[in-house]
């Protein structure tokens, strides 16, 4: 009798390892997504996590945008009173101010495109060419 309580005491104990592990490698895998995979960072920028197989076509398109924005801000000239660079695709390309302050919330300093609803998106660039915010 001994014996057989023991032996439940083991498979009980067995069961609610199982369990754990279980949990554990469906909140892993099914819940936080694949490890080979592309993710958003805080910016909206798609990053590689992990070795993905492909690129799919969002980040390639994705990509070109950035390029095309750094682009336009590599040939921004200073005297530019508005702090529109133009469209890539159909992105708005706008430069802002890190941290963000009130000009950069003025609809004179933002592309036209964007506030007349001719284009849904917008990349935003700090001073130096880089990514603040895609949306």
């Amino acid at each position: 009798m001994k014996i057989k309580k023991e032996a439940k005491k083991i498979y009980i104990i067995i069961g609610i390892a199982v369990l754990i592990i279980a949990g554990w490698f469906f909140v892993r895998f099914v819940v936080g997504g694949g490890e080979d995979d592309w993710i958003k960072d805080s910016s909206g920028v798609w990053i590689k996590h992990g070795n993905p197989a492909e690129i799919p076509s969002y980040v390639l398109e994705q990509e070109e945008i950035i390029s095309c924005a750094v682009g336009k801000f590599d040939n921004f000239m200073e005297e530019k009173s508005s702090q529109c660079l133009g469209l890539c695709g159909t992105y708005a390309v706008d430069l802002m101010h890190v941290p963000r302050n009130e000009e950069d919330n003025l609809v004179g300093n933002q592309c036209a495109e964007y506030t007349n609803g001719t284009v849904a998106h917008f990349i935003e660039l700090d001073g130096e060419g880089n990514v603040v915010r895609i949306v």
